[in-house]
C-alpha cells in the first residue's frame, strides 16, 4: 500500500465558461508533483465536489490519476449525503485507479453517530479500497466523535481520518483511541503543523495548491523531528494560509493560482463567487509577503 503521509493538496478544479478545464487541471497537477508534493485529492471540499455533476465527478478523477500516473498517491474525494450516492462514486474511483478514497460526513442530514457507523460501513461494504474518513464539522453540521471513528477504525480498509475540527484536544483523543497504523492527517492548515507533533502524519492542504514545495517542506522537518525548521515554515505561511479562507473557499486559492499563472481562469461555480475586493487586497498582500508576487 501506498504512503498516505505529509503534504497532500485538496486540488482546485479549473473551470473556464461554465465547464471543468481539463488542459488547467493536467498542468496544475504536474506544478505539483514538480514542486516535490507527496499526495493529491481531486474532488474534496476545494474541488468543488458539491457542485460538480456525477460525469464530471467521475472525469476529474479519473483525469487526476491518468495524469500523475502512479507518480504520487491519489486519494479520490467520493463522498455525498446519500449513501447510494457515495457507494457509486467510490465504485468509479477504484475503477478509475485511486489509491484510496475520502469520504466525509454526510452533510445536511444531521446523522446519528450510528448513522455515520452505518454509513461508512454501507460503503465498505459495497467497494474494496481503502478509505480515509473526512471530518468537517464546519461545513456538514455533525462532528463524528473519536468514538465513532475509532469504531470504524477496526476496519481494515479504514486506514486513517482527515480531521478538520480544528480541534487538538478531540485529535488527541482519536489518536489515543485508535490503532497505532491509523493515520491522522490535519483536515486545516493551520494545525498541520501542531498536528504533526501530537502524532498526526500529514495534511490535506489548501494552502498548497499555491506553495506545494514549502508545504512538503513543513511536514517533512516535522516528521523529521525538526521542530524550528517546521515551525518557522508555519509561520511563513500562516498569513496566506488565513488568506485561503478570507472569502469563501476556493475563490481565494483559485484567484492565487489565477495570478501565478498556474491557472487560466479564477472562475468558481454559483452558488460559489469570486472573491471580492477586500479579500484580493488581502490575498495579494500575502501572496507578496512569500514572494508569490
Amino acid at each position: 500500500m501506498k504512503r498516505f503521509e505529509g503534504a497532500i493538496t485538496a486540488l482546485v478544479t479549473p473551470m473556464r465558461n461554465g465547464k471543468v478545464d481539463e488542459q488547467g487541471l493536467i498542468d496544475l497537477i504536474e506544478f505539483q508533483i514538480a514542486s516535490g508534493i507527496h499526495g493529491l485529492v481531486p474532488c474534496g471540499t476545494t474541488g468543488e465536489s458539491a457542485t460538480l455533476d456525477f460525469d464530471e465527478h467521475k472525469r476529474v478523477i479519473e483525469l487526476t490519476v491518468q495524469t500523475v500516473a502512479g507518480r504520487v498517491p491519489v486519494i479520490a474525494g467520493t463522498g455525498a449525503n446519500s449513501t447510494l450516492e457515495a457507494i457509486e462514486l467510490t465504485e468509479s474511483a477504484k475503477k478509475s485507479g485511486a489509491d484510496a478514497v475520502l469520504s466525509v460526513v454526510p452533510y445536511y442530514n444531521k446523522p446519528s453517530q450510528e448513522g455515520l457507523y452505518r454509513h461508512f460501513s454501507a460503503i465498505l461494504d459495497a467497494v474494496d479500497i481503502p478509505m480515509v474518513l473526512y471530518n468537517v464539522p464546519g461545513r456538514t453540521v455533525t462532528n463524528m466523535l473519536p468514538t465513532t471513528v475509532a469504531r470504524l477504525a477496526s476496519h481494515p480498509l479504514v486506514i486513517g481520518i482527515k480531521e478538520a475540527s480544528g480541534n487538538l484536544s478531540q485529535i488527541s483523543e482519536i489518536i489515543k483511541l485508535c490503532p497505532q497504523h491509523f493515520i491522522i492527517l490535519s483536515g486545516d492548515d493551520f494545525t498541520a503543523m501542531p498536528t504533526m507533533m501530537i502524532g498526526g502524519k500529514g495534511v490535506i492542504s489548501v494552502v498548497s495548491n499555491l506553495e506545494p514545495g514549502k508545504m512538503a517542506a513543513m511536514m517533512e522537518a516535522a516528521a523529521a523531528g525538526d521542530v524550528l525548521q517546521a515551525r518557522a515554515i508555519h509561520y511563513r505561511l500562516f498569513d496566506l494560509m488565513g488568506a485561503m479562507f478570507c472569502y469563501p473557499s476556493p475563490a481565494p486559492a483559485k484567484k492565487g493560482l489565477e495570478l501565478m499563472g498556474k491557472i487560466a481562469s479564477a472562475e468558481v461555480r454559483l452558488p460559489m463567487t469570486a472573491i471580492d475586493e477586500a479579500g484580493l487586497a488581502r490575498l495579494t498582500q500575502d501572496m507578496k509577503g512569500c514572494g508569490l508576487l
